[in-house]
């Protein structure tokens, strides 16, 4: 396994050297019976050079286009072709030495990613030459589909359908649009015939196409008297979907037959003044209706896409949605990363082709709600990341404005006008553009999108976040569990300070960091077993983690109906990151393989639809109400005071008709933390914790939050517990029985490398018993669940 320890190192000679891909193989078809007969190749992995029985046909150097070469006087009936790649390695080395006129930095990965260098000079993953998150695996191969095409007369290359609202007339309607390679010498004309029954329209319309790329663009009225179904963001409603038939037929007597869906969604991206503040706002209103975005960040789930299956796709996906999330922010957009970009001619075509490839196959999707140009790269030339004098400075901005603006966001609003475009993220958005694409500070509060670190600042403490407008990154680190490390790794590295912990962690210092932030709140574990030592490490990590993250979120989404001091009306909380390329610390909150951390199961409650949130301001305890729900809500709030010595609740509060209000965040309690401590039986900060939920009719209910009134390693009460958990089988899922003998925070279930994950965990147990569910994602049983399981809470950390 290339994953295996230092194997990443190891395996290094495999990208410096060339390799060759060839086969034989026989035309399943009479050659000469076509007029065009094409190679095609959805995706090669990088640089290339392509022959059929020894005759180059063309080259590749970029893995995010598509390639298609004309083999018509080359093919016969059997034929050899070969892909002959070039070392990425020493094609990017190659391409950063002939661009003599100034440097385009960065020239290399900082040390700790023992990565390799000039990713910025070729068009490939940029993080297969090492990233902070993941190993250096620069790839080459053929990493997506080969065919051949044969055709006589036209052939249809790309499909595309949007959807547009025309607001004065109240009327949808459906671009589609055709991309045709003509052979024929002369025009060729026809019918269109587009109908979408469930909507009651069809309309014909009648087209010419002109030789060589021929392009047809039908606007398509939709039946007024038609109920259109919109297609929602998760959990604001339905993904409806329309199957629509696309008949051509032309003149040559050759029919296409299109089958596809349309869905129908408005989207904007409102950037405008906001009462009270400075700025402009920047919110997704989607079918009319502003909508929080809450959600995560993706990255490639392996770093050998053949890997990367269906089923890792559905796995991964269907957590994010299972934490309530409806946003993935896809890293990126276009593929430009944390680096400055040559623009030769050459570079450019290869961009220009690029762009319009990905944009002409995505742009019927509805889930893509904008596209963006790169990321980060405004902010490391508004901060100076790689210390260009400034003297030269305008050097740099002229590539950006060149690559971002006049090719890359030209092309998108040429090719799609149905969605925004940023040109990069963070960015203040439409005040970028007016101070010439760069603004000064890109992480302005006041406008567009931020992204924020901050490893040495108490994360539990609220005022170090900024109240920015959008939240699209943000996080902490944290190891994954001992079961997923365990299948890479032998008992020699099963330490936080082995070689492995070390060669595995890609960001500087980031073992230390996560010890510091640790130590804010807990006590280190000083187990003399050197394996249960490092157990408890990665669970104080996961705990840590999983805290700061919704420490943070919980701080987004409570500012999105306020102005304090001309900032809030935050509209998105996108946490870095969802997912994990391998095996090592980074910031996912789910596991190579797919395995939940604390921080998903928090997730999930955090981004709930309906949450109250606490946090104290001076010595207030104030409590706000956030909702992601359609409509207004009269609820009950309940608020517990628990003594960690005691399984019996010290006292509660019960506030009747709160009114929760739709897709809002307001107060809904507030009392100075010394009052509330003073009704509830001799509690101090130390000996006491506050839990809180909200409860409405016919089942609605919040999940149940927690707020500590003192960092847990000064608890006062906190005795070792002794859990114990019983498991029955009932269907397809298992039930566990779990029993507390005290007060236990942050019980972990964890049943090792046994595929699934349970409906909560790494909760505060106050009861002394409780019911977790089990999902299976693989066949198990009770026993092997019995064998695999370990409980852990914060008492059994030594």
């Amino acid at each position: 396994d290339p994953y295996y320890r230092f194997n990443d190192v190891m395996y290094r000679w495999i990208s410096l050297d060339n390799w060759t891909y060839s086969r034989t193989f026989k035309t399943p078809f009479n050659v000469r019976k076509w007029q065009k007969v094409n190679l095609v190749f959805e995706g090669v992995d990088t640089v290339a050079e392509i022959l059929i029985n020894n005759i180059t046909i063309g080259r590749t150097d970029n893995m995010f286009n598509r390639y298609s070469f004309d083999i018509t006087r080359i093919i016969k009936e059997v034929n050899f072709v070969e892909v002959r790649f070039l070392s990425a390695i020493s094609y990017a080395a190659e391409q950063s030495r002939c661009h003599k006129g100034y440097n385009v930095p960065p020239a290399c990965p900082p040390p700790v990613q023992k990565g390799e260098c000039h990713a910025n000079f070729i068009r490939k993953e940029q993080c297969s030459f090492s990233w902070d998150w993941g190993p250096s695996f620069p790839t080459q191969g053929i990493w997506k589909d080969v065919r051949i095409e044969a055709y006589n007369h036209y052939h249809l290359i790309y499909f595309a359908l949007t959807p547009f609202f025309e607001k004065s007339a109240q009327q949808w309607s459906l671009q589609t649009e055709s991309i045709f390679d003509v052979v024929s010498s002369k025009p060729i004309s026809g019918f269109v015939t587009v109908s979408i029954p469930k909507l009651q329209t069809q309309q014909t319309f009648s087209v010419k196409l002109q030789p060589g790329e021929g392009s047809i663009v039908l606007l398509v009225n939709i039946n007024k008297s038609a109920t259109v179904e919109t297609w929602w963001p998760n959990g604001h409603g339905k993904q409806t979907g329309y199957n629509v038939t696309t008949i051509f037929t032309m003149e040559a007597g050759h029919k296409i037959e299109k089958f596809s869906k349309a869905y129908f969604r408005t989207i904007e991206l409102v950037q405008e003044p906001i009462s009270g503040s400075p700025g402009l706002s920047f919110y997704f209103r989607i079918n009319g209706r502003p909508i929080f975005i809450k959600g995560s960040n993706w990255i490639p789930a392996d770093s050998f896409q053949d890997r990367v299956t269906y089923d890792t796709y559905r796995l991964l996906l269907k957590s994010a949605a299972d934490a309530n999330m409806n946003a993935l922010r896809i890293w990126q957009d276009f593929m430009f990363a944390c680096a400055l970009y040559p623009t030769d001619q050459n570079y450019l075509e290869s961009v220009r082709a690029e762009v319009t490839h990905q944009v002409r196959r995505l742009k019927s999707h509805p889930s893509i709600i904008l596209w963006s140009g790169n990321n980060e790269n405004e902010a490391a030339i508004a901060s100076n990341w790689f210390s260009i004098p400034h003297a030269d400075r305008e050097v740099y901005i002229r590539d950006y404005v060149m690559l971002y603006v006049k090719n890359i966001q030209e092309i998108v609003l040429a090719e799609d006008k149905s969605r925004p475009f940023i040109v990069s993220s963070p960015t203040n958005g439409l005040e970028s553009v007016k101070e010439g694409w760069i603004s000064q500070n890109p992480y302005d509060t006041h406008y567009g999108d931020t992204h924020f670190y901050d490893y040495d600042n108490d994360c539990w403490d609220w005022t170090h976040y900024p109240k920015t407008r959008f939240a699209s990154e943000y996080g902490f680190q944290s190891w994954p569990s001992f079961s997923t490390l365990e299948k890479v790794s032998s008992a020699e590295d099963w330490s936080y300070t082995s070689n492995f912990s070390l060669h595995r962690q890609h960001h500087k210092n980031g073992n230390d960091e996560m010890i510091q932030q640790i130590e804010h709140h807990f006590k280190l574990p000083q187990s003399t077993d050197p394996i249960k030592k490092f157990k408890d490490m990665i669970y104080l990590t996961q705990v840590m983690q999983a805290q700061c993250v919704k420490a943070e979120t919980e701080f987004y989404r409570f500012s999105q109906s306020e102005i304090v001091k001309g900032e809030g009306h935050t509209m998105g909380a996108l946490y870095w990151q969802l997912n994990d390329i391998w095996q090592a610390p980074s910031w996912a909150s789910l596991e190579y393989g797919g395995k939940w951390k604390l921080l998903h199961y928090f997730a999930q409650n955090f981004f709930a639809p309906l949450l109250p949130v606490a946090y104290e301001d001076g010595d207030v305890l104030c409590i706000y109400g956030v909702s992601d729900l359609h409509t207004d809500h009269q609820l009950t709030l309940r608020v517990t005071v628990h003594a960690w010595s005691s399984l019996e609740p010290a006292c509660t509060l019960v506030k009747d008709n709160v009114t929760v209000k739709a897709q809002s965040a307001r107060p809904i309690y507030k009392e100075p933390v010394s009052d509330l401590l003073r009704r509830c039986r001799n509690c101090t900060r130390e000996s006491c914790v506050v839990t809180f939920h909200l409860v409405g009719q016919g089942g609605l209910h919040s999940p149940t939050n927690h707020h500590f009134l003192s960092s847990l390693k000064d608890a006062v009460g906190l005795e070792k517990t002794q859990l114990s958990a019983s498991i029955a089988q009932q269907d397809s899922i298992y039930i566990f029985d779990l029993r507390t003998t005290a007060v236990a925070p942050f019980v972990s279930l964890d049943v090792g490398s046994i595929k699934g994950r349970f409906n909560e965990n790494g909760f505060l147990m106050t009861e002394k018993r409780k019911v977790v569910v089990f999902h299976p994602w693989e066949p198990t049983t009770v026993e092997q669940l019995e064998q695999s399981l370990s409980l852990t809470s914060l008492t059994d950390i030594v």
